[in-house]
């Protein structure tokens, strides 16, 4: 009875303990689920912050044919775009921590896991399938005693019952018979329960002494060792997790000695260099001032001198304008793209250095036409070797197309060489003595004669006799602008009136329109679909509309491409 006391105890103990490691491993499962949800969230930021990094590189990269590309000539905003090219490269390393994370790390515990959870549910299977058969073997031995125990005593009321019968003298011989038979059933049947009950006995315990010395702890081991495998697993990939980060640090380093050679190549005295090459005007700075004498007994004619000033002075009170006296070179130019084409508006230097770059990409267009000529040249030669390829007469007109089109490059190419030429001519050279090469100053010079006349006349004709300043200023000023077309063509452009509003409209199509380094469509903006503007001027039937973006860009689009909504003013007028 103590010992059957003591199995049940046991059995109940290994169950206990079954549950516990089912508890421990499911809770292995989780913590490895829980650090892949961690790798996989870390993959997530390095990817969106590789995008965010790309993004602001690309955000600060110089627009093309903007401000911000020509300023890329100053070793300051090279060193940004290499910067910015370093720092694109440093993102990519990025999103390389992102795909080596998801393939070293939450690819294989993905897998493995599957394969964790299918052979911890194998182990618990086959430890539940041992307690069952020994649970069992148990029933059936408690049944096989019960029944021996049950025939036992049946087979001692039988022999009692027949041992009673045996000596009542009034039973008949017959039933004594009879009760000994029964007696003899009784105690057969329990010689065989109790043979059964030996034999379930020593089977049991062959069974048991397998389960608790051979299955349950093999079981357990296999446990064991698949808890060992997950933990050494979670360190191998949180080693990997370390070394997928240390790989790319030398590609990191990189970059980074990229950024700090960009920076240590700025050069400020370059820089300056630049700036001053930009803005050079060419120009000479004025030469002294003689001095005029008008003492006693001194001539009182003045002439315009060279060096004098005085022009501009009096140039502002004569004529009063918004640009307030400034002289040509300083007058902003409000439409740049739209100058004249021989960039006659501009000072000598930058004019020079506009007609060069535009000379050289006319000598580019022409070698790519002659580069494609020879090519047909080749082509037609090959046709005319073999006509099966193709007929050699097809290719002459492109061939007569290219020929003139490299004439007119060439007649191009010539025109604004003679424009080159004229302005190298003009410029000064340090050897040259300093002297004016404005017009203004030109224009003086060759009426000098004149203003000193009418200086004397002014001087005659005062009530005093004397000579008055201001009226020689005031008249050398006259003469000058009325003999300087170019000078005063400056002026009115500069005293142009902003036209007021007389409506809206929205463009319904996209529009190019003048580009600063072509100057085609001369006085036309650029509009995009969609894009909302002011109607200063409507259209006078000639199919354009004049519109302004903004106070500084103005100009005019097809009627055609906007939807034009003007104010009721503005029609009834």
């Amino acid at each position: 009875m103590e010992s059957g006391r003591a199995t049940l105890l046991r059995e109940q103990q290994l169950k206990d303990q079954f549950d516990n490691l089912e508890k421990h491993t499911q809770s292995g499962i989780e913590f490895v689920e829980r650090y892949t949800k961690f790798v996989k969230e870390r993959s997530e930021i390095e990817i969106n912050y590789a995008k965010q990094i790309k993004n602001l590189s690309k955000k600060y990269q110089p627009k093309k044919n903007s401000k911000e590309e020509e300023e890329n000539k100053y070793t300051s905003c090279r060193a940004f775009l290499s910067t910015l090219n370093e720092l694109n490269d440093y993102a990519g390393q990025h999103e390389v921590i992102a795909e080596n994370l998801t393939s070293q790390i939450i690819t294989e515990l993905l897998r493995y896991l599957t394969e964790l959870k299918a052979e911890r549910k194998s182990h618990f299977h086959d430890g539940r399938k041992a307690q069952q058969h020994i649970e069992c073997s148990w029933k059936q031995l408690e049944s096989s005693k019960r029944r021996f125990e049950r025939d036992c005593k049946e087979a001692d009321r039988a022999q009692q019952y027949f041992e009673r019968m045996d000596a009542d003298i009034n039973v008949t011989k017959a039933d004594v018979e009879k009760a000994r038979q029964q007696a003899q059933m009784r105690h057969q049947m329990a010689a065989d329960s109790k043979s059964e009950y030996s034999n379930f006995l020593t089977k049991f315990n062959q069974e048991q002494n397998e389960h608790y010395y051979t299955l349950i702890p093999n079981i357990f081991q296999k446990l064991q060792e698949m808890e060992e495998r997950r933990i050494e697993r979670v360190g191998v990939s949180m080693k990997t997790y370390a070394e997928v980060d240390r790989e790319v640090l030398p590609i990191v380093g990189k970059c980074l000695d990229g950024m700090t050679k960009a920076a240590e190549s700025i050069e400020p005295k370059t820089d300056s260099k630049q700036v001053v090459e930009s803005y050079k005007s060419g120009f000479e700075p004025p030469g002294d001032v003689e001095f005029e004498d008008y003492g006693p007994g001194q001539s009182m004619k003045r002439t315009v001198s060279e060096t004098s000033l005085s022009n501009s002075r009096g140039e502002a009170k004569e004529r009063p304008s918004k640009s307030k006296g400034k002289l040509w070179p300083f007058i902003k130019n409000k439409n740049k793209g739209s100058g004249p084409e021989d960039f006659s508006h501009l000072p000598p230097e930058q004019r020079r250095k506009k007609l060069q770059a535009k000379i050289d990409d006319l000598n580019k267009d022409i070698q790519k036409e002659m580069d494609q000529k020879d090519a047909l040249t080749k082509m037609k030669g090959v046709y005319e070797k073999n006509p099966q390829m193709g007929d050699p007469a097809s290719v002459d007109p492109r061939l007569v197309e290219m020929a003139m089109n490299i004439e007119k490059l060439q007649s191009e190419v010539q025109k604004f060489e003679g424009w080159l030429a004229e302005v190298e001519g003009r410029l000064p050279s340090k050897s040259d003595p300093p002297r004016r090469q404005s017009g203004l100053y030109e224009t003086q010079n060759s009426n000098s004669s004149t203003v000193a006349n009418n200086c004397a006349q002014d001087r005659e004709s005062s009530p005093d006799g004397s000579y008055t300043e201001e009226q020689s200023s005031e008249t050398q000023v006259k003469v000058a602008i009325a003999n300087t077309p170019e000078f005063d063509d400056e002026f009115d452009d500069g005293d142009e009136e902003t036209l007021p509003t007389i409506g809206t409209c929205k463009a319904i199509y996209q529009f190019e329109g003048n580009t600063p380094l072509t100057g085609h469509n001369e006085g036309t903006i650029s509009v995009t679909e969609g894009e909302l503007l002011y109607v200063i001027e409507e259209d006078k039937g000639d199919g354009w509309t004049r519109v302004r973006r903004n106070e500084e860009e103005e100009g005019y689009v097809p009627t055609s491409y906007v939807e034009v909504l003007l104010e009721t003013n503005a029609k009834d007028s």
